[in-house]
């Protein structure tokens, strides 16, 4: 009897038990929150979803060595669509692959105040935290939500703490007695971000913040208030930002604003960051795209030399301008020890890199690189 050959496939799809479905891909608890999280506003190309949780505190692992031990960030993704941010991975948890969902489907965290209370019944007193330590806490949608201002509602009555408030809106002097309050009860530092005085960079490398002299302006009159603030000169863009006259200039606005002090670090790229960072970089300053490509490609930390020679640079600007360092005050922050990074190849620029954005970005800043 001649033998009948298979000429057909099997599909695994034919045997499924009792009408099971086929296995789905796993997702994370957090993930498939946030897919069902229901829509509750909409603003320009811009989805706002509330976000259940079961913490607001949360504890702090960096392999960068961060001065506190402990974070808040009312909201997930930020509106404020800065190119350099490293928090655009926070929405991988949601299994959010595209970049630009971070900056336009932002989730607040429901019942923030009442989570804050339960969390800080198992914290000690004296312990270090962040607010908006990945996203800002002041965003555009505060402004209706008012969720980081039931935060601070909360901190004007439990005391006890060293906190840290990071934001570059201007929007925090809408609470600026609650602010006072809160110091009343615990340690209170106030960082607010300027990473150039420059407006028309500011306005490519931070396309939705506030304009850089309104930041400053919230600087003079939080410390009016008697509010310790400083400025946090980050990040710093080698061949963008990290010029003295650049540096020099946010220094000298913060001195004139009444700063208590100046804080400034190297770009750091997370691989998610990637692709942002670089498109901004290709479009605006094309001679750097390669030395980027060098610096970052490989690795989200810049040189150790690099580091030093930008430190050695802040300080004198620092003492030149007669502003403290962030890590002086011990009321708002505890300095932690600096996990080492792994060096990448030294690419020095000039000692003095021109201005951001000149009339003729590519060709000024090739001939900087030919130098170099």
């Amino acid at each position: 009897m001649a033998k009948i050959a298979n000429t057909f496939t099997i599909s695994p799809s034919l045997f499924t038990i009792l009408g099971q479905s086929e296995p789905q891909p796993r997702i994370t608890p957090l993930a498939r929150i946030a897919a069902e999280a229901p829509l509750a506003d909409t603003g320009c190309l811009k989805e706002y979803r509330p976000l259940r949780s079961r913490s607001i505190v949360s504890k702090v692992v960096s392999k960068r060595g961060t001065p506190f031990s402990h974070a808040i960030n009312p909201y997930r993704g930020c509106e404020f669509g800065c190119r350099y941010c490293y928090a655009r991975y926070t929405h991988e948890f949601l299994e959010m692959r595209d970049s630009e969902q971070f900056e336009r489907q932002i989730y607040y965290k429901e019942n923030a105040a009442w989570l804050l209370r339960q969390d800080l019944r198992r914290l000690k007193p004296g312990t270090v935290i962040g607010i908006g330590t990945a996203t800002d806490p002041y965003q555009p949608l505060e402004r209706r939500q008012r969720i980081t201002r039931s935060l601070l509602e909360v901190f004007a009555q439990v005391g006890g703490f060293r906190l840290g408030l990071i934001t570059k809106s201007a929007l925090i002097l809408r609470d600026l007695e609650l602010l006072q309050a809160v110091a009343r009860r615990n340690q209170l530092g106030i960082h607010i971000t300027i990473t150039t005085m420059d407006t028309r960079l500011a306005r490519i490398l931070e396309p939705r913040a506030p304009r850089p002299d309104l930041r400053m302006h919230a600087v003079a009159q939080l410390r009016k208030a008697g509010l310790r603030t400083g400025v946090m000169c980050c990040p710093l863009m080698p061949g963008i930002t990290d010029s003295r006259a650049s540096i020099s200039a946010v220094a000298r606005a913060a001195a004139e604003a009444g700063a208590n002090f100046l804080h400034a670090n190297a770009l750091f790229l997370k691989p998610c960051s990637l692709p942002v960072f670089f498109q901004f970089v290709r479009e605006n300053f094309p001679a750097l795209e390669k030395s980027y490509q060098q610096r970052y490609g490989q690795n989200a930390f810049v040189s150790p030399e690099y580091r030093k020679r930008v430190a050695e640079l802040v300080e004198s600007i620092r003492r030149e301008f007669k502003l403290g360092e962030r890590t002086q005050f011990g009321e708002a922050f505890a300095r932690q020890p600096i996990a080492p990074v792994s060096p990448q190849p030294w690419l020095p620029f000039d000692s003095a890199p021109p201005e951001p954005i000149p009339p003729q970005p590519a060709r000024l800043l090739q001939s900087q690189i030919n130098r170099a």
